[in-house]
């Protein structure tokens, strides 16, 4: 079994589970199904939006996909998860790609 059937078959046994959707959305990514990656990644965030790094994730697609303002507003929601979390290393990564995407 490959690892996108893996994962579907954890999100059967549990629909809402952050980790295997995210999990999913990156080997979506990989194969470059750039849409079905950008719903699930959107998924774990209206379900999940403590999942510091689904925004992260979302930020990176949208702005391969050209979606600049769309991904800095993500980013800029990812900082504020990851700052409310205390999540200082997950806030910092955010921060530098909202910076590098914004100049």
């Amino acid at each position: 079994m490959d690892r996108i059937e893996k994962l579907k078959e954890f999100l059967k046994a549990d629909p809402n589970d952050s980790f295997s959707k995210h999990a999913l959305a990156l080997e979506y990514s990989k194969q470059g199904d750039d849409l079905t990656a950008r719903r699930l990644l959107e998924e774990v965030l209206e379900h999940d939006p403590a999942a510091v790094g689904s925004y992260y994730q979302l930020g990176k697609l949208l702005e391969r996909t050209g979606e600049t303002a769309l991904a800095l507003s993500w980013y800029e929601k990812g900082m504020a998860a990851a700052r409310a979390a205390g999540e200082k290393r997950a806030y910092n990564e955010l921060q530098s790609a909202y910076d590098e995407l914004a100049d």
